[in-house]
């Protein structure tokens, strides 16, 4: 059974316009009934709520066990931003954070990153996992600091293999990073939770949608 706070981050996605059903090809080339697109958040109170939901799973998964957070460019800024606010607000655990530019600044303070200083272990904030590049990429920025890069809290792992439509890999792309870089990954929803809300919803235009999903899991999913 599905939750209550699992059902709450669904809807909220939803209610964004951030998961959407329908027909959608993915970068990969895959035909898929559903999509995920953190850019629509778009307001101040999803932000903030958006906040909330990471904040609430660290407390609960993490709790303070860990020194920094470090937010990739370019979504994982205002994600690692509003977690921080919110973890310090809601739970009085704060932590300092640090965001990468994409290019490196040559004037001023210089540098490829901005905010607290990296040290201790360090959480990765992040949206989605799609091919792992983005993880890699924080991985080393974390490393040459001395920094120990120790997970990665995602909003949504879509449980499928890496690969393309005709090539499937053997494994999804947060397994892959979980083995290269011996770190957890771990996320507030999945696609079985996905699943178990469209089970569950009264909504008979959602329920509509379980038959294309399964099917879709069938075809591309981790094992």
């Amino acid at each position: 059974m599905l939750s209550a706070a699992k059902k709450e981050f669904i809807e909220f996605m939803m209610s964004a316009d951030v998961l959407r059903f329908g027909d959608f090809v993915t970068k990969s080339g895959r035909n898929t009934p559903y999509f995920v697109n953190t850019g629509n958040y778009k307001t101040g109170l999803q932000s903030s709520k958006l906040g909330e939901f990471y904040a609430a799973f660290i407390k609960e998964t993490v709790g303070d066990c860990f020194d920094a957070m470090f937010g990739p460019a370019y979504k994982g800024i205002p994600l690692v931003t509003t977690t921080a606010g919110a973890l310090a607000r809601n739970y009085q655990i704060d932590k300092p954070y640090f965001f990468n530019r994409k290019e490196v600044k040559d004037h001023g303070e210089g540098g490829n990153t901005v905010g607290a200083p990296i040290k201790g272990h360090v959480v990765i904030i992040d949206d989605v996992i799609s091919a792992g590049t983005s993880v890699g990429e924080s991985v080393k920025i974390i490393e040459a600091c001395g920094a120990h890069p120790s997970g990665v809290l995602l909003a949504l792992d879509r449980m499928e293999c890496a690969g393309t439509a005709e090539k499937v890999a053997d494994r999804s792309a947060v397994e892959d990073v979980k083995a290269r870089y011996a770190m957890p990954v771990v996320a507030i929803a999945d696609l079985s939770d996905l699943m178990s809300f469209l089970k569950e919803t009264k909504d008979p235009e959602l329920s509509a949608y379980q038959e294309a999903i399964s099917e879709y899991r069938r075809k591309y999913g981790s094992k």
